[in-house]
């Protein structure tokens, strides 16, 4: 008879696995909350890398005045508010003065400067639709990483750029633009393989973080500049950048079904939510571009968002030399208020998703009325503010109370009309992002341009209401072709055939005249419906 094994003996192994193990650790985190990581993780990464530049092309363009301005000079261009407050006990030491990191290397024209920053929106306009094209056949995976990669490569070879020539910082300028705008088409096609219907607005609220990345890049890159140079400041946001996509790399999938680590449980929860609304392969199906173009609903998406972008786009890019020319704020000052709403617009773009989102799962408000009431939020009501903070005059901490609000409610479009993209073609998020952004992106451009044609005197305060009331005016303007034409309805061509599956038609218009039914809710057959609730 064999002795049985003793526990005591060194060579008896206890093989149980520990209940904390990584394995079940990973399980306990589900595969869509490290999607939301990835996602808001790879938007703060391209931000910062595409807005760098904004300030620290101040410190590598040699200064106007080479030496210490005399504050009495009748020839320095004085801060508005100085001149009407000038009993104000703020001084003008700490602008009359400039800083050796500012003193810059490089003798460039505000022409030449301008191309630099502007050659990264054309052609990040121009890659939309080629993007949405790309999604549909290589796959969120491949075209986000790629995108991120090609713009953290040039932000790592800017410095030498900037050593050679300007053309070569233009050419950098406009690959990183080609390839950033790769990112929203694909990050919107993978929106409807992953997130069930009740879910999108929450996890539209991680593309908010642009904002957060907007928010940390000027206090960054101005400490960086301060302490390390201006070089350094692209080695920095371009080995951020990298890191990302290693990341990114080993994280990332197109469909649940193509995830290594998801539960069955999630899987099942996933694809019995999306039911028919995506197509498995969708990424080979043929993008039904007449269709889009010829969309209503669409084209409302794409004319609105065009006035949000268009008051969104004064706070960033004219907005701090309003803060400097009308406010007076010192460089230190201007970065962190510049920046500072964007923080604040990421944690309130987080609860709309969520208030959206709950009155559409607890059917208090229709989807569709949903998306028109925070698309209204998102751009009617900061286009009143913008206008407002021309006629505060030198109110200073009322004019910053109304412009971070105003910041603030921009990101409600995340509960609005950029979820509504999804509501319509779950298939096509990508290609339809990429149609839309090729309207509402000319915005970003065009903003900033037609701010400083209007303000050639940047001092003076008339000419800052003319730009305020023209953004408010295209802000409400663009916002009623949304209420006129916008849908919540998933369209027809969001299927290979351009036909709607025989069980969302069954179950989708005999509702229609319930008070259970919600315009765009797609209900799930019933069989689904139990399946879930078991």
């Amino acid at each position: 008879m064999e002795n049985p094994q003793r526990f005591d003996d060194p060579s008896c192994i206890y093989k149980q696995p520990s209940p904390w193990s990584l394995r079940k650790l990973a399980d306990m985190v589900p595969a869509r909350v490290v999607l939301y990581m990835l996602s808001f993780s790879g938007f703060l990464v391209s931000f910062v890398m595409r807005m760098d530049i904004n300030l620290t092309i101040v410190a590598m363009v040699k200064s106007t005045s080479s030496t210490p301005t005399d504050v009495n000079d009748s020839s320095i261009a004085i801060p508005h508010c100085y001149v009407a407050a000038p009993n104000t006990s703020q001084s003008f030491e700490n602008t009359s003065s400039i800083r050796p990191e500012e003193l810059g290397e490089f003798d460039w024209s505000p022409a030449i400067q301008s191309t630099i920053l502007g050659s990264f929106y054309w052609c990040y306009i121009l890659s939309q639709i080629v993007g949405g094209v790309l999604t549909q056949y290589f796959g969120t995976k491949t075209v986000f990483g790629v995108s991120q990669l090609l713009t953290a490569i040039c932000s790592l070879l800017m410095p030498t750029a900037a050593d050679l020539h300007y053309g070569a910082m233009i050419t950098l300028r406009s690959i990183q633009g080609a390839a950033s705008g790769l990112t929203w088409p694909a990050m919107y096609a993978i929106v409807g393989h992953w997130i069930p219907p009740a879910e999108r607005s929450r996890f539209m609220s991680s593309f908010q973080g642009f904002s957060i990345g907007i928010g940390l890049t000027y206090p960054l890159c101005g400490f960086i500049i301060a302490h390390f140079g201006w070089r350094v400041v692209f080695y920095t946001t371009g080995s951020i950048g990298a890191a990302w996509c290693v990341i990114w790399y080993f994280f990332a999938f197109d469909t649940p079904a193509s995830h290594p680590r998801i539960s069955q449980q999630e899987r099942r929860y996933i694809e019995g939510s999306v039911g028919e609304q995506v197509v498995l392969g969708s990424e080979e199906m043929p993008v039904p571009w007449k269709e889009i173009l010829t969309s209503w609903p669409a084209w409302a998406i794409g004319i609105t968002t065009f006035g949000r972008i268009w008051v969104h786009y004064v706070f960033i890019i004219p907005g701090p030399t309003y803060m400097k020319s009308i406010l007076g704020f010192d460089i230190q000052t201007n970065g962190i208020m510049s920046g500072g709403p964007f923080i604040c617009s990421y944690i309130a773009s987080v609860a709309f998703c969520y208030i959206a989102d709950f009155l559409v799962t607890r059917q208090i408000i229709s989807l569709l009325n949903v998306r028109k009431i925070f698309t209204a939020l998102s751009q009617v009501v900061p286009g009143i503010l913008l206008l407002l903070v021309g006629y505060l005059g030198c109110d200073i901490v009322l004019v910053l109370l109304v412009w971070f609000t105003a910041v603030t409610l921009i990101t409600a479009a995340y509960a609005g009309a950029m979820a509504n993209i999804v509501d319509l073609a779950p298939n096509l998020a990508g290609p339809v992002l990429a149609f839309a952004q090729t309207i509402h992106m000319t915005a970003s451009f065009l903003s900033p341009i037609v701010a400083g044609v209007l303000t050639k005197d940047p001092q003076s305060l008339d000419s800052w209401r003319q730009v305020f009331g023209l953004s408010a005016c295209i802000a409400c303007g663009t916002y009623v072709v949304y209420q006129i034409f916008g849908s919540a309805d998933i369209q027809a061509w969001n299927y290979p055939d351009k036909k709607y599956p025989q069980s969302v038609r069954e179950d989708s218009e005999p509702l229609k005249g319930s008070p259970n039914y919600k315009n765009g809710k797609i209900v799930p057959p019933r069989s689904i419906r139990l399946s879930q609730e078991a």
